[in-house]
């Protein structure tokens, strides 16, 4: 793992996540398509939108309480194709039981969010996604994304540089996130999705990740090739229908 360079907020992050270890039983999962939602939003007119239930995190500010399922149910009938569920406790407030609950309530596609370091962390909830950070698995990305897949899991694989897209597909990747967020500062700059994107290449899936809060950061995520967007703080900071149905529509 790569760790050079990492804020204090994040090596604390997966300090936790080693001392927490894996789940139980080996998972098999069968899960709901990602293609599938993201094709039906576009059909339907909408900006296919992961949608992140995350009551709290080291760059917000206080704690959402709401019901985790009453938010993310709101969130679908705003518009949102697929979830994000936290399950990370120490941080940002998410569990494993909270993932259950939701992906229980609703009929669309949840992935797992959490800092997953090795194949025993695979097996803590079953969820239709399940996200690899390319940074902090380093040469296991292969052998994981193998391993995630084998349980029926969909993969997202999360990069911040062009090197981490090259080594997402190199691994198998279909589906590649591009962070809009630099782990090493916490700082967030939209131009990173625009000098990333074009290093992947044509038929894998392209979702961008944080930073998007406006409707034109939709658009101009869009114009730069997302296919996709995870947008967590702009929609759990207010009414979180009324914010996805806004970002949900913001087409050109």
């Amino acid at each position: 793992m790569n760790t050079d360079g990492i804020a204090p907020e994040v090596r604390s992050i997966l300090d936790a996540a080693r001392s927490r270890g894996g789940g139980g039983d080996r998972l098999s999962v069968d899960p709901r398509s990602l293609a599938d939602a993201f094709a039906a939003a576009e059909a339907d007119g909408r900006v296919p939108l992961v949608a992140e239930v995350k009551p709290t995190s080291p760059t917000t500010e206080g704690e959402r309480t709401d019901d985790p399922v009453a938010l993310a149910r709101e969130m679908v009938a705003g518009g949102a194709a697929a979830l994000s569920v936290l399950t990370e406790p120490d941080h940002f407030g998410g569990s494993p039981e909270t993932l259950e609950r939701v992906r229980a309530a609703v009929d669309v596609p949840v992935l797992r969010k959490d800092f997953v370091l090795d194949e025993a962390g695979l097996d803590v909830v079953a969820a239709d996604v399940i996200l690899l950070i390319a940074r902090f698995v380093g040469d296991d990305l292969a052998d994981l994304v193998a391993a995630a897949r084998d349980r029926g899991f969909q993969v997202l694989v999360e990069t911040h540089t062009r090197e981490e897209v090259e080594a997402a597909v190199a691994a198998g990747a279909d589906v590649v996130g591009v962070n809009n967020r630099d782990l090493a500062e916490l700082d967030v700059d939209l131009g990173t999705f625009e000098r990333v994107a074009p290093a992947v290449p044509e038929g894998v899936t392209l979702i961008a990740e944080s930073g998007v809060t406006t409707t034109d950061d939709v658009r101009r995520m869009r114009r730069a090739g997302a296919d996709a967007l995870l947008v967590g703080s702009a929609i759990m900071d207010g009414n979180v229908r009324e914010n996805t149905h806004r970002l949900t529509h913001a087409r050109e």
